[in-house]
């Protein structure tokens, strides 16, 4: 059927404010040209992220209720310990209160001076506190990676002789740890293929490297390799889960995507030694064990939205209603990175607004339009995100799609707004930045219209 039908009933609903286009202009220049300064109570749709902006579940809700507050040794803990070694194996699991608190831990223990972190595409905060410790962040994502038009089927896929020269010539006591992000957010939140882990597992092996996962949105990637890979379709996202975290040592989660929470997030590590290291660094920086920072309700919260993220009904939905954004873009000519990614649709912006140079961050003003037309707030992946000295390989704007948020009618109308911006890009303008620091500056950087 076209239809496409939420596999759920509206039980709570959260008004917004219908603005006008020239209440938008006057929001837009007060925020100096930054989305993430704009406030929440002046976006229509917001495609800003899909971060910690899930809608949760009657269930979910419910375990708000029931979760257990103790200090230390929370039943809502061990509940959340429980499921998490079910779908992922692992035992040693620290709860923190989101996924950069679990990668600054994590690179303050194995990262530093003169060590490298490979990764098949680093993400903001992945790349800035690898950085922040003082080792180097290499991405080495295949070349199809940085082509829009390519539909190859697993473009987040990491380029294994890529890593295996750069091991020969850096050397591997060099490298503390290879990374690999499911999906890969920056290349347009593109999977990985089994077949490419299992590679860079062996490569691991080879040469005694320990492999962690960044798997904020592991269940979608686990989707893609059930739906995309050749011999895979007979099994279950779950047993494909569990595979793909069998292959590693360890990993860093976000809770607040595919866990479907609001807040929260993992630390987890196979290693004795460097998980009791990390507990200790834990209590010192986010709380005990058992509660990393969050609430007690918010570990419910979790630990019921990781049984949920692998249901197929959900998974199928939240998949296709992605790829119904991309086709309806395409349809009106504007280009998007093919195929359509697990939590996202992201504009080719050099493509869409071509008479923008590089340096005047075409993708910081495609987000610009989409807010002026229609009060759709979205996210710039490009070089203002890259930051100075660095030229991405593309200049994108992301159009990250919450879970169980918005209907099919509130994408309609997404796709509309693009649409018309499309046939008036001729009149965007560049940007220069006026104000803003070295590090992650696309949150807080101001603007001004060149």
């Amino acid at each position: 059927m076209k239809t496409i039908i939420e596999p759920f009933r509206v039980k709570s609903v959260e008004p917004f404010r219908m603005t006008t286009r020239k209440e938008r202009e006057a929001i837009l220049r007060a925020a100096c040209f930054n989305p993430f300064l704009i406030h929440g109570r002046d976006v229509m749709i917001d495609l800003l992220t899909d971060s910690g902006t899930s809608a949760m579940s009657s269930e979910q809700w419910a375990g708000v209720m029931r979760g257990d507050e103790t200090y230390a040794g929370s039943e809502s803990f061990y509940r959340l310990r429980d499921v998490l070694h079910d779908l992922t194996g692992f035992q040693n699991i620290l709860p923190t209160h989101q996924g950069r608190a679990s990668e600054r831990i994590l690179f303050e223990l194995v990262g530093g001076a003169g060590k490298i972190v490979p990764n098949n595409a680093h993400f903001d905060t992945t790349r800035a506190n690898t950085e922040h410790s003082g080792a180097e962040a290499v991405d080495l994502a295949i070349p199809e990676a940085s082509q829009p038009r390519n539909r190859h089927p697993f473009k987040g896929n990491m380029d294994v002789g890529a890593l295996e020269a750069l091991i020969r010539r850096v050397g591997r006591d060099r490298i503390p740890v290879v990374m690999m992000t499911v999906t890969n957010n920056t290349c347009g939140g593109q999977p990985v293929s089994l077949e490419n882990l299992r590679a860079v597992r062996k490569v691991c092996d080879a040469h005694r490297l320990p492999l962690f996962l960044d798997a904020c949105r592991f269940a979608e990637n686990a989707w893609f390799i059930r739906t995309r890979e050749r011999g895979q379709g007979g099994r279950g996202v779950r047993e494909i889960v569990r595979e793909m975290f069998d292959l590693a040592d360890g990993a860093t989660i976000s809770a607040k995507k595919d866990g479907l929470v609001n807040i929260g997030g993992l630390l987890m590590i196979r290693e004795p030694g460097l998980f009791q290291r990390a507990c200790n660094l834990l209590i010192l920086t986010e709380g005990y064990v058992t509660y990393g920072g969050l609430a007690g309700r918010d570990l419910e919260a979790m630990a019921q939205g990781f049984r949920e993220v692998v249901e197929d009904d959900y998974l199928g939905y939240r998949v296709r209603g992605v790829e119904y954004l991309g086709e309806k873009l395409l349809a009106s000519g504007v280009q998007v990175i093919e195929p359509a990614g697990g939590h996202a649709i992201y504009i080719d912006a050099a493509h869409f607004a071509p008479h923008i140079p590089r340096d005047q961050f075409p993708g910081q003003a495609l987000v610009c339009g989409l807010y002026r037309i229609g009060g759709i707030r979205s996210c710039e992946i490009g070089s203002v995100m890259a930051g100075p000295g660095r030229t991405p390989a593309m200049e994108l704007v992301r159009l990250a799609i919450p879970r169980r948020v918005y209907t099919q009618s509130h994408i309609d109308y997404v796709a509309e707004a693009c649409g018309e911006l499309y046939a008036q890009r001729d009149e965007l303008r560049g940007l220069r930045i006026v104000e803003g620091p070295e590090v992650l500056r696309h949150f807080t950087a101001k603007f001004a219209e060149i």
